[in-house]
């Protein structure tokens, strides 16, 4: 089998994604520790958490909507739910189930740590895009997205990634 090495084209576009992303995530995570005291994949937790139905999620649902591996999620709730942020508790329909649940406290500080958020987002990302770049970067970002996760044209199967696993819901 024969390397398909990347162009120059593609190897400057390549390490100008690496670049802008590591950036991004260091200035978005700088924010959150200074605000809240958290990093962003803590405060990324609280908001799929907030935008949940009842603030609630099956713990494999919840790793699932963050892209990190159960274990990783396990991890970072136990921590979230000593900070007081987040409580778990049984599954009802499913012994082996939990789920976690955002508290007032989380919601609280979720609320208070918004507003910087998306002034550093829209800082560090949006303030250099036009409208159509904006487009373009929700359609690039959309298809690569999808296409890693198997649900697109061509893709990785579903079972390679880690934070994949049928679940029976919660009840």
């Amino acid at each position: 089998m024969t390397t398909r090495w990347l162009t120059p084209e593609e190897q400057r576009a390549w390490r100008a994604y690496l670049a802008a992303t590591q950036l991004l995530e260091d200035t978005i995570d700088r924010r959150l520790q200074q605000d809240a005291g958290m990093p962003h994949l803590y405060y990324s937790i609280l908001v799929h958490l907030s935008e949940a139905p009842e603030r609630r999620l099956r713990m494999t649902d919840l790793a699932e909507r963050v892209k990190i591996t159960r274990s990783r999620l396990t991890y970072a709730v136990a921590r979230l739910e000593r900070d007081g942020l987040v409580r778990r508790e049984g599954c009802a329909s499913d012994r082996r189930g939990s789920l976690a649940l955002l508290t007032e406290e989380g919601a609280g500080v979720l609320e208070e740590a918004a507003p910087g958020h998306v002034e550093v987002v829209r800082a560090a990302l949006f303030d250099h895009l036009d409208a159509e770049q904006v487009g373009q970067l929700e359609e690039i970002c959309g298809r690569i997205a999808r296409a890693l996760q198997g649900d697109g044209d061509a893709g990785c199967a579903s079972g390679e990634l880690p934070w994949r696993r049928r679940s029976t819901p919660c009840t």
